[in-house]
């Protein structure tokens, strides 16, 4: 998935007099966020549904005002940024969307079949998946399965003798991630055991494991980086 030259840019935004022009939405930054966490994560998280329908409305509304402007003769200063406003929404969006659709594809069949999973999905990416796991199965089937002796024509287990879907990558909630508290929220415990205990202070940087940290990213206590 390429992001671009814009990934990892932020812009400054400046005040403006004019009361007409509207200064920068303030749900960027909570986009920004999301998106990543997103990012970061190896499992797809909840879709942040109200945010990005604002998102959208913002977008729509500043593709508006330049159009608006660009045919008035406004100062193309205020046109710029404008458009710098409305570059950044756009790419955070998309990106954001993206990511979410390639967890989609790589992880099809575990988010089908793990509830939680599937409920974080919007009814759009829901549908994609449906769609995604039917010519997946279409496809191996008349390939290869079709092909293969009895027993081993699943595509989810080895053969019929596997207790497991072994054959359906999940994400790897193992994975290390760099983290940043956004308060402090004092001795953590990490394990079940109680062995590994970290003192989370606020806007330190941590590098800890997604699952021992995964309720506190899920009730946005702390954020990934």
């Amino acid at each position: 998935m390429a992001a671009g030259t814009k990934e990892g840019l932020e812009f400054e935004t400046e005040e403006i007099d004019d009361p007409s022009i509207a200064t920068t939405p303030n749900d960027v930054e909570p986009m920004k966020r999301a998106w990543r966490n997103e990012k970061a994560s190896p499992e797809i998280l909840e879709f942040q549904s109200d945010l990005v329908d604002r998102i959208r409305g913002q977008i729509e509304l500043n593709e508006r005002n330049v159009e608006e402007f660009e045919q008035n003769g406004t100062d193309p200063l205020t046109i710029s940024l404008y458009q710098m406003d409305l570059d950044r929404s756009q790419f955070l969006l998309r990106s954001y969307l993206r990511i979410r659709l390639y967890k989609i594809e790589k992880y099809m069949i575990y988010i089908s079949k793990t509830t939680d999973m599937w409920n974080r999905l919007s009814e759009q990416e829901q549908k994609f998946a449906k769609r995604c796991i039917d010519d997946m199965e279409k496809h191996l089937t008349q390939s290869v399965l079709s092909r293969l002796p009895f027993g081993y024509q699943s595509m989810m287990k080895q053969s019929i003798s596997s207790e497991e879907d072994d054959l359906v990558p999940e994400p790897q909630l193992d994975t290390f991630v760099f983290c940043k508290s956004k308060g402090s929220l004092g001795a953590f415990q990490l394990d079940e055991s109680g062995d590994e205990i970290v003192d989370l202070v606020a806007d330190d940087l941590y590098v800890l494991r997604y699952k021992s940290v995964k309720p506190l990213i899920e009730n946005g206590q702390i954020d990934v980086v």
